[in-house]
């Protein structure tokens, strides 16, 4: 189990990962009795189960004593603001992968962002079946556990490894979608959990990432990551993403004008 091998030792990252670590705990436990979990209905083809709810309340428990002034925005819940004057606010998905969980695939995150002022400045996403701890912070690079993470250096469409989220395949389903990838003889996943597919761009082992209306919880700590990893974050269109809203292009900088071509 992971144990604060990441080389930032800021009190930021250290509140945030032994959150995320604490409630990690108890998802592996659930998911090792993934057929008993009882699941409850949220919404039309959509399923939260009883161990994504444990996990967030475990989330807001730790991050509420360690920062209580702090405001939070978390998929499960409502928000709560932060007190008067306070410009922080956490961004929590206590379970990304939902799906994947669900069906016993070990592809899923609990991830944890922080934003000052509408910023996002500290980021932490943590895969707990692999063991891996993405972490990032504004200026000071991003790391899993202890190494260093960069974005690929891949240029050709031939080289190319790119994921996408359910939205993106849906909007381009009438556009061939398939057959422009196919055309460009570019590499196709859907993995399921974005904020992993964002981490995995930071690490070099995807080269982009593509969705048309992910939410803040989706993006917020995967974006930083790409971030401070050196590479590119803007929406499809190539325009500067403002608060973690609107669509979301994440590559490195030198497939990032070309994929702009493609998808726009």
């Amino acid at each position: 189990m992971y144990k604060n091998r990441t080389a930032l030792k800021t009190t930021l990252s250290n509140v945030m990962s032994k959150a995320v670590m604490k409630a990690s705990s108890k998802l592996l436990r659930d998911f090792g009795e993934v057929e008993q979990l009882q699941v409850s209905k949220k919404g039309t083809g959509s399923f939260v189960s009883s161990a994504d709810l444990r996990v967030e309340e475990t989330l807001i428990k730790e991050l509420r004593l360690a920062r209580p002034d702090y405001g939070i925005i978390s998929e499960e819940s409502e928000a709560l603001p932060p007190e008067e004057g306070c410009p922080y606010t956490w961004i929590i998905d206590p379970l990304d992968g939902t799906n994947n969980f669900l069906h016993g695939i070990p592809h899923f995150a609990v991830a944890v962002a922080l934003q000052k002022d509408g910023e996002t400045i500290s980021a932490c996403i943590y895969d707990p079946t692999k063991d891996e701890m993405f972490c990032a912070e504004k200026g000071s690079g991003a790391f899993v556990n202890d190494k260093r993470l960069r974005v690929s250096a891949r240029s050709k469409f031939s080289d190319a490894l790119i994921s996408t989220g359910p939205s993106f395949v849906q909007k381009n389903s009438q556009l061939n979608f398939s057959d422009t990838l196919t055309h460009n003889l570019i590499g196709f996943r859907r993995m399921g959990a974005t904020s992993l597919d964002l981490a995995y761009v930071a690490a070099g082992r995807l080269d982009a990432f593509v969705e048309v209306n992910p939410l803040i919880w989706d993006t917020a700590a995967g974006a930083l990551m790409v971030r401070e990893a050196g590479g590119y974050v803007s929406e499809i269109n190539g325009k500067e993403r403002k608060n973690e809203s609107g669509s979301i292009l994440a590559t490195n900088t030198k497939l990032h004008s070309n994929l702009i071509k493609l998808f726009a």
